[in-house]
């Protein structure tokens, strides 16, 4: 479990094939600190960490993972966005956040606004129901409050803090980014479908 607090940005430094799977090798601040076998948010996608060397950690990415996400987009060079697990007892800052990732976005507008930016994405309106207006989103691992909802478009401001602590920096019009949908709405569209 997640808050979608980016604790740090990683780099991408190898990628390389598992059999049907791909390893990605990452260099962090926080590498150091991490165990093998826990849980570590990259770009919102919930990673087992399977080796760790000096400043980097390996994680390993399923077909599956890399078809539902932007995973497969990554190259040597990539810079990602990068959380370790809550703590239970800590803060929620963010809000609740899995680590599953429910389908790209295209990032189809940019605006600066004089030291911040309002980023609008598209997205598949068969999802629109989990998208309300002042809502919660997750998108690359950022927790975001989403404004300006239409059928499969929504946009979200950032703050300068956000915008050079996060990879959000690095997204151009055309960037494929992961979402997360706030997973109190999915129980809740659930249980309405069974009624």
């Amino acid at each position: 479990m997640f808050t979608g607090i980016i604790e740090q940005i990683g780099k991408v430094v190898a990628i390389e094939p598992n059999g049907s799977c791909t390893d990605f090798v990452i260099e962090s601040g926080i590498s150091t600190l991490l165990k093998i076998d826990q849980s570590v948010s990259h770009n919102g996608a919930c990673l087992t960490v399977v080796g760790i060397n000096s400043n980097t950690h390996r994680v390993t990415a399923v077909p599956e993972t890399l078809q539902k996400t932007n995973l497969g987009n990554w190259e040597i060079g990539s810079m990602i966005n990068l959380e370790r697990c809550t703590l239970v007892g800590g803060r929620l800052d963010g809000h609740i956040v899995s680590g599953h990732i429910d389908q790209t976005a295209v990032c189809s507008n940019i605006v600066n606004d004089n030291n911040s930016w309002v980023f609008t994405f598209q997205y598949a309106p068969s999802q629109s129901s989990l998208v309300v207006e002042k809502g919660s989103i997750c998108i690359n691992g950022i927790s975001l409050t989403v404004f300006d909802v239409k059928d499969d478009l929504f946009s979200v401001a950032i703050i300068p803090y956000t915008f050079e602590h996060t990879n959000i920096q690095t997204l151009q019009i055309g960037s494929k980014v992961n979402l997360e949908f706030d997973i109190i709405g999915k129980y809740i569209l659930k249980i309405m479908s069974l009624k």
